[in-house]
């Protein structure tokens, strides 16, 4: 068919559209050169005329035509109203597989929308003459054979992001003019919100925007006209001769406005040129946020968390037990519906359906109750997204309800009431209100329904903005009772509460949850300890939050553990990437419950349990749950963190030198009392800095401290001014002091002539020699003992593999962790080579010398490759009582020393230090009598560990009597 024919023989054509549908499609079919339905796919599978169940609402089909991955098409009778051929087309578009393409048509128009998730929407209109067109023709084909071809360019991602953008330059002007940062926060909500209401047509006939261009030549009256019509936005109204419907909810509470200059009406009006109604919520309250925080202001252009990565908790957490319930719903309505048609008399058929229908009211009844709690939820990310899961499911219910033969609810009624909040942040508890409100109505539009009215923001008082943990008075703070608790509660870590919240706080904190909650632990382990405690009493089903991923190890996983309880981690991912503040960090996530039944999934994989360290139990796997090592007491007291100097006591070496060689101090004494060379963990993986340290102890008094003269200027200048800031009253007090000087790591150290150090957080698990007298920051790790057969079995692949399961991962980089507590005390050393024995004891045995001689020749060659004789020479320091100082012998060698770190030799492992390693692992084998096995090759790492786990046990000391059962 030629378009001229196609366009002669529908030009006139009047009938009815269900006379005329099918025939206007095959002609169609014919002008474009494919084949139409019954001749493409015979049995309807995928291309079909009348694609689905039965509508109550009469007419057959949930579409007219249907073609899979493609379109849905909905005919209507010439002159008809296309928009509620759209409509309904989105209310049944879950059931037609979300094509990508809605098309409706009315003989002389086709109308093509597209309909990819997370892009910008576009229409393409096509009338009968257009079909002369060779390009509009090849666009009504693509829609059967290249659908990808329409698909826009533009995304909500981008939209959202350049509409936050001029919204913050306009929010910066304004407080730099003096405006209150709350109050231009708010006022930008409003307008954010004015933008979207009329890109929807919640507002007429663009008001707001011509209001804008009516501001252009006078930015004075933007001011008077806003206030106007917030007014009627407050409680319906009209602004001139046009009607504005009831908006309130809180957001139009007052007509307050901000007056304006050029440049920001020229802001406005740019934004207001963008398509609103395809903001993306699921990114704007963060971006927004950055935008009107002014601390959050340099964040703007960072990335942000994605709605997939907030799916991995919401979709376990909120939807997954939901559709499970539905699932067991359906079942008894089919089966209902089964008994139904199986009855002979009246009464049985109605019977059987009224339980078919109290089956589909029950469901969903039970998920129009259903309320998920965010007790940290910022602008509102996991709210909007699990508002959405709940009404996507709630469409599906009735969809679904609807194709087994039962009427479909005219009207949603899961809403913004179904989702909770708590939030500190004014900034970001209103933005949350504004995110969940608008997705609220791109919802309703998406999926073919009328938005709510009068009013048509319904307050959210349950987005509250006040603390989550700690109440004004003082009391611990209640949450809000939920079905399921989700969210990104504050990550910050333990050693950083109190120079974050200040001495106060925190000792309150510590005071309210003394019992659930460890003070070590990290601020996002209170969150879990509330959680917990409200599925314990039945206030919560289940809960799932992102964490930093150091809740794996330590006192945050001793929480952890307290809130599972009884319960289960039923689903949870051990270390993904996130964004905070900008940032890329690290994260685990974890979801939990008070013991119900289901699938138990790691990292997406089903398996048969998750421990508490979040790795998982596979059925026939050798995995142990090392969550339950002890720590042993004869590994007490060797291992330390190190210094934590708390300022800038550390200079260079240079510096130090000078100081070393002037005269004596009006005490009588040098400075070498309170100078000692210092080490990081990256001296240990990298170059050595050769840095100094300033350490008066800790019981010198300041008094005792100024008579060494220029140490004591140092820190005057360096460390005091910003000590007294800190809001630790001890630390500002004894400002000269270190923050935390490690006395029993330096009683201990006094025992030695040299130790083992380790760096806290490092790509590779290193140990290192370095001599008594250097001062260890708190990134290492000081083990004292200076034996070569401890220094080995801390380099073996035994306790590699322990240190890594023990400890956690920290940063972007994902480097382990090591810590005294979990990952030394509770690693099983060879029995009578543990570290509570004097070397001197194991010195004739022939395990503890192979081991010894192993470790001295690794350590040989390292120092070998890191300090080649050729490169580097030994030099006295300046005064005596220090180790010598290596240093490069010319420029040459000292560009050539640069490249020559323990972390470059361990990424390149050359050959002599894989067969070095060897060597040692074979050796520490034999001293727990494992080597025969070893050498075969039966040692698998889980195998390693289940054993030695199982020396941990046995090791473990017994329960201390209580004086009672002492009697």
């Amino acid at each position: 068919m030629t378009p001229q024919q196609f366009i002669a023989k529908w030009r006139h054509v009047e009938l009815k559209e269900r006379s005329a549908s099918q025939s206007h499609f095959n002609d169609l079919c014919a002008l474009l050169g494919v084949k139409d339905p019954v001749t493409d796919d015979p049995k309807g599978e995928w291309f079909a005329f009348e694609k689905g169940a039965s509508k109550t609402s009469g007419g057959e089909g949930w579409a007219d035509v249907w073609r899979k991955g493609c379109f849905a098409w909905e005919y209507k009778g010439k002159r008809k109203d296309l928009d509620a051929a759209f409509r309904q087309l989105l209310m049944y578009a879950v059931a037609l597989e979300n094509p990508p393409l809605l098309i409706v048509s009315d003989m002389d128009r086709i109308r093509v929308h597209t309909n990819w998730t997370n892009t910008v929407q576009q229409v393409h209109e096509i009338a009968l003459d257009d079909l002369l067109d060779g390009a509009k023709r090849d666009l009504l084909r693509w829609c059967f054979t290249d659908p990808e071809r329409l698909k826009p360019t533009r995304t909500r991602q981008g939209l959202t992001e350049e509409a936050a953008e001029r919204f913050a330059a306009l929010a910066q002007r304004l407080r730099g003019r003096g405006h209150d940062p709350q109050d231009v926060a708010h006022f930008v909500n409003r307008l954010v919100f004015c933008l979207f209401a009329e890109d929807v047509g919640l507002l007429p006939d663009r008001m707001f925007q011509r209001m804008v261009e009516g501001s252009q030549a006078q930015p004075a009256a933007f001011e008077e006209d806003a206030r106007t019509l917030f007014a009627a936005m407050r409680t319906g109204g009209k602004v001139g001769f046009e009607r504005v419907e009831w908006f309130n909810g809180g957001l139009f509470d007052t007509d307050a406005a901000l007056p304006l200059e050029k440049p920001d009406v020229a802001d406005i009006l740019a934004v207001a040129r963008l398509d609103w109604s395809e903001i993306d919520p699921s990114i704007m309250g963060t971006l927004f946020e950055r935008g009107l925080d002014p601390g959050k202001r340099s964040q703007l252009g960072a990335h942000y968390t994605g709605r997939d990565m907030i799916g991995k908790i919401v979709e376990p957490v909120v939807v997954a037990p939901l559709r499970a319930e539905w699932e067991a719903a359906r079942a008894r309505i089919e089966v209902a519906l089964a008994k139904e048609k199986a009855a002979k008399a009246t009464a049985g058929r109605n019977k059987a359906h009224a339980e078919a229908l109290t089956a589909k009211a029950g469901f969903l009844e039970r998920l129009r109750a259903f309320r998920v709690l965010d007790p940290a939820c910022g602008s509102g990310n996991f709210l909007y997204l699990a508002l959405l899961a709940l009404k996507d499911l709630e469409h599906r219910v009735n969809l679904e309800a609807e194709a087994l033969g039962l009427p479909r609810d005219l009207i949603p009624l899961v809403s913004p009431a179904n989702v909770l909040g708590l939030e500190l942040n004014p900034y970001a508890a209103e933005l949350a209100r504004v995110s969940v409100w608008i997705g609220e109505i791109q919802w309703m539009r998406a999926n073919g329904y009328e938005v709510n009215r009068n009013p048509i923001l319904r307050p959210l008082a349950t987005i509250a903005c006040r603390d989550a943990l700690v109440n004004p008075d003082g009391t611990q703070a209640e949450w809000p009772e939920a079905d399921a608790i989700v969210g990104n509660p504050p990550f910050l870590g333990g050693k950083r509460l109190r120079s974050e919240l200040g001495d106060a706080t925190v000792d309150r904190l510590f005071a309210l949850y003394s019992t659930e909650v460890r003070p070590e632990a990290d601020l996002v382990a209170y969150w879990f300890a509330k959680a917990g405690a409200m599925i314990r009493e039945g206030r919560a089903a289940r809960a799932g939050f992102v964490s930093t991923n150091s809740i794996r190890g330590g006192a945050n996983r001793a929480t952890l553990e307290r809130a599972v309880g009884a319960g289960r981690i039923f689903d949870a991912w051990d270390d993904e990437d996130w964004v905070l503040d900008g940032a890329a960090v690290r994260v685990s996530m974890v979801c939990f419950d008070g013991g119900g039944t289901g699938p138990v999934r790691h990292d997406g994989e089903e398996v048969d349990a998750v421990f508490s360290d979040l790795t998982p139990r596979r059925a026939g796997s050798a995995h142990v749950d090392l969550t339950k090592a002890v720590r042993l007491p004869e590994n007490a007291g060797v291992a330390f963190m190190g210094d934590t100097k708390g300022g800038a006591f550390d200079v260079p070496g240079e510096l130090a030198r000078e100081w070393l060689k002037l005269p004596l101090n009006p005490n009588g004494r040098p400075n070498a009392d309170v100078l000692r060379p210092w080490m990081n963990g990256m001296d240990v993986t990298r170059r050595p800095s050769g840095k100094w340290i300033i350490d008066f102890g800790w019981t010198m008094t300041e008094a005792e401290a100024a008579l060494y003269e220029a140490p004591f200027g140092h820190i005057m200048v360096e460390v005091k001014p910003v000590r007294a800031e800190n809001k630790r009253a001890v630390y500002a007090t004894f400002w000269w002091r270190h923050v935390e000087a490690r006395q029993g790591m330096w009683a201990a150290l006094k025992q030695v002539s040299r130790y083992i150090v380790t760096p806290t957080v490092a790509k590779h698990r290193l140990f290192a020699w370095l001599p008594a007298g250097v001062c260890p920051d708190h990134q290492l790790i000081a083990v004292a003992r200076d034996d070569d057969t401890t220094f080995g079995i801390l380099h073996s692949r035994f306790h590699e593999l322990w240190a890594l399961r023990m400890g956690t991962f920290m940063g972007a980089g994902n480097d382990p962790r090591y810590t005294p507590s979990t990952t030394f005390e509770t690693f099983p050393f060879p029995e009578g080579l543990t570290p509570d024995r004097p070397a001197s004891s194991y010195a004739a045995d022939p395990r503890a010398q192979a081991i010894a001689q192993a470790a001295t020749r690794l350590n040989e060659l390292r120092e070998n490759w890191l300090n080649p004789s050729d490169l580097v020479e030994r030099v006295p320091e300046v005064v005596p009582g220090y180790p010598d100082r290596l240093v490069p012998t010319n420029e040459a060698a000292a560009k050539a020393l640069k490249t020559r770190t323990l972390t470059a030799l361990y990424n390149a492992r050359p050959a002599w230090l894989t067969q070095a390693h060897a060597a040692l692992d074979q050796a520490v084998s034999e001293a727990y009598g494992w080597g025969e096995d070893w050498r075969a090759g039966q040692l698998t790492d889980d195998e390693m560990l289940a054993r030695l786990f199982q020396l941990n046990q046995e090791r473990a000391a017994p329960a201390v009597p209580t004086p009672a059962s002492a009697a």
